[in-house]
């Protein structure tokens, strides 16, 4: 039986991360949101540790966003252990594939009750005043590129009480991150360690519940438009039996949502600006008070496409709902206006029309319900994801029914396009 135990787990920070992929230039208050968007996380992660009074706080790798990591970005992060320090809060740290050992590192202090886990696996007690009551055991990245499997020197190590693995690793093949580290559940669970304390897959997710959990907290901000909704870190509660509870916390202090209005039985310009309003009013009211950065979608087909694609109608768009939404305190901030509309089309007539058109569309319909078509689309889709080099440009893509059912969708309206 183990003590209980209560700590916060984190990874992928990415301190000082530069946002990619924005499209327009942003008003000074967005910007100076966006310079300090990985730094308030962290400091909401040990807000959340103080608050909630944990025993430690575990961060999985990618603390920072490159091996040269900046001198702003190691004080910041100096400092937020200190805080926890002078609380009595221990913090475990390792390193990943973004801020492996070998980079550059300022030779500054850590506070005596963090534990830096260097490139040979080590077990470390959690409580030094009580090392019976749990262990952590933990490895860094000596190099970017970590390519075997790592957890063979888990297993070896001896253990007292309630174990936890702080290891950053690519569990189960996920084709958007690169395969560093790479192992199963399977092979996690050989070890014996009870608590798999996981980073490198930035999207929060509980890959096992229990014996062992094997937990992935995503990162603490999201970066760019492929990485959209609510981000943060775990609460995590053990009991004398070592049961885990696992609860997400939200640390970011914006959000990147895509957003998607179709102009079907839409009749004038009017009707479609309410239509856009609503969207980013409901997209914004779910954003929990964090601010939003956005990229809208004008698709479908109708009377309004002609109108949509005059040359400064995305522009104009885009102006006004800045102008509107862009506010000084919380904002909404319209990054990039995508036009993929279409003209009016009567696609049942055109179906049955007997020519290329038609057997295009029957084809389509076929590979939406025939369960071999389906499956041969998976199958191709599964090698594409999975590739090497073009896998980590699909980091939102999986070929699942729905996802399959969408490319069907763009195919056709890119197809009709491209014939008409």
């Amino acid at each position: 039986m183990v003590s209980n135990l209560r700590f916060v787990h984190a990874a992928d920070l990415h301190l000082d991360s530069p946002f990619t992929g924005l499209k327009t230039a942003t008003p000074s208050h967005v910007s100076a949101r966006l310079l300090n968007a990985t730094f308030d996380p962290f400091g909401a992660v040990i807000d959340l540790c103080l608050s909630e009074r944990v025993d430690a706080l575990l961060i999985a790798g990618d603390i920072y966003d490159a091996a040269d990591r900046s001198l702003r970005a190691q004080l910041r992060f100096v400092d937020g252990l200190k805080r926890l320090d002078a609380a009595g809060v221990r913090s475990f740290i390792c390193h990943g594939n973004h801020d492996p050992l070998n980079g550059w590192q300022a030779r500054l202090d850590l506070p005596a009750g963090c534990h830096q886990f260097g490139e040979q696996v080590e077990a470390v007690p959690f409580d030094p005043n009580d090392p019976a009551r749990a262990t952590v055991v933990g490895i860094s990245y000596p190099k970017r590129e970590v390519k075997e499997n790592l957890t063979g020197g888990f297993a070896a190590l001896d253990r007292h009480g309630f174990s936890i693995g702080l290891l950053h690793s690519n569990v189960g093949g996920n084709s958007q991150h690169a395969a560093y580290a790479p192992c199963t559940v399977a092979e996690l669970a050989q070890t014996g360690i009870d608590y798999w304390a996981l980073g490198h897959v930035h999207n929060h997710q509980i890959l096992n519940p229990q014996r062992p959990a094997v937990v992935y907290p995503g990162n603490t901000q999201g970066r760019h438009i492929n990485e959209p909704g609510a981000r943060g870190v775990y609460l995590v509660e053990v009991d004398e039996g070592g049961r885990v509870s696992a609860e997400f916390h939200e640390t970011s202090v914006l959000r990147w949502e895509s957003v998607s209005v179709s102009i079907d039985g839409l009749e004038t310009e009017q009707s479609l600006l309410d239509a856009v309003e609503r969207e980013i009013g409901a997209v914004f009211s779910d954003s929990a008070g964090r601010d939003l950065i956005y990229r809208l979608a004008l698709t479908g087909r109708g009377s309004l496409n002609e109108a949509a694609r005059r040359p400064d109608f995305a522009t104009d768009l885009q102006v006004g709902l800045n102008e509107a939404w862009a506010g000084v305190t919380t904002f909404a901030w319209c990054d990039r206006i995508d036009v993929l509309t279409r003209g009016p089309f009567d696609r049942a007539s055109r179906r049955e029309g007997g020519d290329f058109v038609g057997e295009l569309l029957q084809l389509i319909d076929s590979a939406r319900t025939e369960p071999a078509l389906l499956d041969q689309l998976s199958a191709e889709l599964q090698v594409l994801y999975g590739h090497a080099r073009a896998g980590r440009f699909l980091a939102s893509a999986s070929a699942s029914p729905d996802d399959i059912a969408a490319l069907l969708d763009d195919a056709e309206a890119a197809c009709l396009e491209a014939l008409s």
